[in-house]
C-alpha cells in the first residue's frame, strides 16, 4: 500500500472570515451572518483540497472558535461561552513571539460539551466528494479547565475527569455516525507539560503522565479496529506563525507518548534541525501492538510556519529517511500542524491570511506528489 497522507485539521481562515468573527464579537453581525461566511470558507477549503488530490479532506475548521474551544465557546474572545464556564481561565499557553491562547474556567459541573465536532462533520460530508475526517480536542487539554489546586464545591475533580471522558467518547463517536472516517485527538499540550514555564503554573505540575492516563481512558472505551482509525496529533504549537514549546526536547515527550493506545500519530518534525532523530524515537518508541493495533507514524515533512514551499523532491527524501528507522508498514505522512489552529491568525510570516491560504495548498500539493515520488521508490 503506498505511503498514507493526511491533513492534521485546520487550513488558514480568509481575512474575510477573521472580520467576520470580530463582527459577530462587537455586535455588528447576527450568528446567522457569521455562519455563512463560515460555510463559504468551509466549502472553498473542502474544494480546493480536493483540487489538491488530498484523499481525506476538512474544511479547514473554517466554523471552529479555535482546535481547543471549539466545544465550548462560538469565538475566541469568548462570545456565546457555554453555561458553567467562565472566561478567566488559566493560560493555555505562551507563545515565543509573546502572546498567548487562554482557556475558559469550569465554574460548575456537570461539564457538558456545547458543540460537538460531528455537526461540522455532517456539513461537510454534504459538500465534500473525498472522504472526510475531523479533528476533536483531548481529555487532557479540558482536563485544564479545572483548578489546579483545590476542588469546585459539588464538583469533584474525579466527577469532573469522567466528564471529560464521556464527552470526548461522545464527540468521537458522533463524528464517526455523522460519516468521518478519520478522527485525530489534538495532543499539542504533551510537550507543553515538559516547559515549566514560571509564567504559565500547569506546566510545571509535571502533568505528562496524567494526561497520558486520562486520554488512555478514552482509548480504552474503543475497539482496536476502531482504534486504527483514531489519531493522536503533537505539535509545539502553530499560532500566529509562532510556537510555544519547540525548546523543550523531544524525547520528553516520545519516549512516553506511544504509551497511548492511538491507532495513529501526526507527529510534527519538519520543523526540527534534527529530524532524523526524530525519526529514529519515532521508530524505537511506536509500537506494532498498541493494544491490538499497530501504530502509524505520520511524520511532519511540511512545516505550515514558513511561507517557503517545500518540493516533492524534500517530501520524498524525507520519507525515504524516515523508513529506515519506521517500517514502512507503520509510515505516513502528515504537516507539522495544523495551519492555523486559532481562528484569529493574520499569519504574520506570511503577509495575510488570504496568501497564506495559497500557500498551504502549494504545500499540500508537495506533501501528496512526494509521498507517492517515496511510495514508488520503496516499492509501496
Amino acid at each position: 500500500m503506498p505511503i498514507p497522507t493526511e491533513l492534521v485539521g485546520s487550513l488558514p481562515r480568509p481575512m474575510k472570515l477573521q472580520e467576520a468573527y470580530a463582527d459577530y464579537d462587537e455586535g455588528k453581525i447576527s450568528f446567522e451572518d457569521l455562519q455563512g461566511a463560515q460555510d463559504e470558507a468551509a466549502a472553498d477549503s473542502i474544494k480546493r483540497l480536493e483540487a489538491t488530490g488530498e484523499p481525506i479532506v476538512t474544511d479547514g475548521e473554517q466554523r471552529e472558535s479555535s482546535f481547543a474551544t471549539y466545544n465550548l465557546t462560538d469565538t475566541l474572545a469568548g462570545t456565546g461561552l457555554a453555561d458553567g464556564l467562565a472566561g478567566d481561565g488559566q493560560f493555555f499557553a505562551i507563545f515565543d513571539d509573546g502572546h498567548h491562547r487562554q482557556l475558559p474556567r469550569i465554574t460548575k459541573g456537570p461539564f457538558r460539551y456545547k458543540t460537538y465536532a460531528s455537526e461540522f462533520v455532517a456539513k461537510n460530508r454534504a459538500l465534500a466528494s473525498h472522504p472526510v475526517k475531523q479533528a476533536v480536542i483531548s481529555p487532557s487539554m479540558m482536563m485544564l479547565l479545572y483548578p489546579l489546586e483545590g476542588e469546585i464545591d459539588g464538583y469533584s475533580r474525579d466527577q469532573f475527569l469522567e466528564d471529560c471522558v464521556n464527552e470526548a467518547e461522545k464527540d468521537i463517536r458522533q463524528c464517526f455516525d455523522a460519516g468521518a472516517v478519520r478522527v485525530s485527538v489534538d495532543f499539542t499540550e504533551g510537550r507543553l507539560a515538559n516547559k515549566n514555564d514560571a509564567r504559565n503554573p500547569w506546566t510545571g505540575k509535571n502533568m505528562l503522565q496524567e494526561f497520558i492516563d486520562l486520554n488512555n481512558r478514552l482509548f480504552e472505551r474503543f475497539t482496536a479496529e476502531e482504534r486504527r482509525n483514531i489519531g493522536i496529533h503533537t505539535c509545539p504549537g502553530g499560532d500566529c506563525d509562532s510556537v510555544h514549546s519547540k525548546e523543550v526536547p523531544y524525547e520528553l515527550l516520545l519516549e512516553h507518548m506511544f504509551d497511548m493506545n492511538a491507532g495513529y500519530f501526526l507527529i510534527q518534525c519538519a520543523s526540527e534541525d534534527d529530524r532524523e532523530t526524530i525519526y529514529e524515537m519515532c521508530g524505537k518508541y511506536s509500537r506494532e501492538d498498541a493494544n491490538g493495533v499497530g501504530q502509524v507514524c505520520f511524520m511532519g515533512v511540511i512545516n505550515p510556519l514558513s511561507p517557503e514551499v517545500e518540493t516533492a523532491e524534500h517530501v520524498r527524501d524525507e520519507l525515504l529517511t524516515a523508513a529506515k528507522h519506521i517500517p514502512v508498514q507503520r509510515l505516513g505522512a502528515t504537516d507539522d500542524c495544523g495551519f492555523s489552529p486559532f481562528s484569529r491568525d493574520v499569519k504574520p510570516q506570511h503577509g495575510s491570511p488570504d496568501f497564506a491560504r495559497d500557500v498551504a495548498m502549494q504545500k499540500i500539493s508537495a506533501r501528496l506528489e512526494g509521498a507517492a515520488q517515496a511510495s514508488q521508490e520503496l516499492g509501496v
